[in-house]
């Protein structure tokens, strides 16, 4: 497992254990990430990035890569209900909650057009890859996003690392949750280092903002005008 302070200073990826969990143990983890995106920021941040984007009764369609339970879809919804929003990951049963449309498939090797959709985001999910692959799949994002490529993820530092082991005696979260949760934030990013990695796949209008005490970050990166016109 990572370890705080200087561990923090870059990045450092390693594999989480929700990852190969059997289904039982990984609903009890979803659950616990769906908790903590009600209570800790997850919703409030995703609803006030879409506000900046569309009207409350605005049909928009999204693409959630990564979206395991839906639960931030779901989020999306409950603010704009004209929305289409379709939840997309590569395990079957971190979808088993999820709202349809949904399906499985490889962040990498996406089954869509291009400008297939109005946004694609994605919430909690890049912190997974290295930075070439995180280039990898902004490149991707931008292929089939009409407006732009939405993401949000940790704020990496010391507050977010600590947080739930010294929170578990309170909210009981689940074993794997409080691991991952550590690894997780070892693994983010840092406002620049987004930016960075945005601007190598050609969303250099990226937008990177951090929201405390949340410690979450979240992108809006527009796609180029060219492709906005269309």
């Amino acid at each position: 497992m990572p370890v705080a302070g200087r561990a923090l200073s870059a990045r450092s990826i390693v594999p989480e254990m929700l990852d190969h969990a059997p289904p039982d143990v990984a609903r009890a983890s979803l659950r616990d990430l769906a908790r903590i995106n009600r209570y800790f920021g997850g919703y409030l941040v995703v609803r006030k990035m879409f506000a900046r984007l569309v009207q409350r009764g605005e049909s928009f369609s999204v693409l959630d890569v990564g979206a395991a339970s839906g639960d931030m879809g779901a989020a999306i919804l409950r603010s704009f209900p004209n929305a289409r929003v379709t939840s997309l990951d590569y395990k079957a049963d971190h979808l088993a909650q999820a709202a349809d449309p949904k399906l499985v498939a490889d962040a990498f090797h996406l089954p869509f057009r291009p400008a297939s959709f109005d946004f694609v985001f994605s919430s909690l999910f890049l912190h997974h890859f290295t930075n070439e692959q995180v280039v990898e799949l902004f490149t991707n994002f931008r292929s089939i996003a009409r407006r732009a490529v939405l993401a949000i993820d940790l704020d990496r530092g010391p507050l977010a690392y600590y947080f739930l082991p010294n929170t578990r005696w309170l909210f009981g979260w689940h074993a794997i949750t409080v691991i991952d949760g550590q690894i997780s934030v070892a693994a983010a990013f840092k406002r620049e280092e987004l930016l960075a990695l945005a601007a190598r796949a050609g969303l250099g209008r990226a937008d990177v903002r951090v929201h405390r005490p949340w410690s979450r970050l979240s992108m809006v990166a527009p796609v180029s005008a060219e492709r906005a016109g269309r």
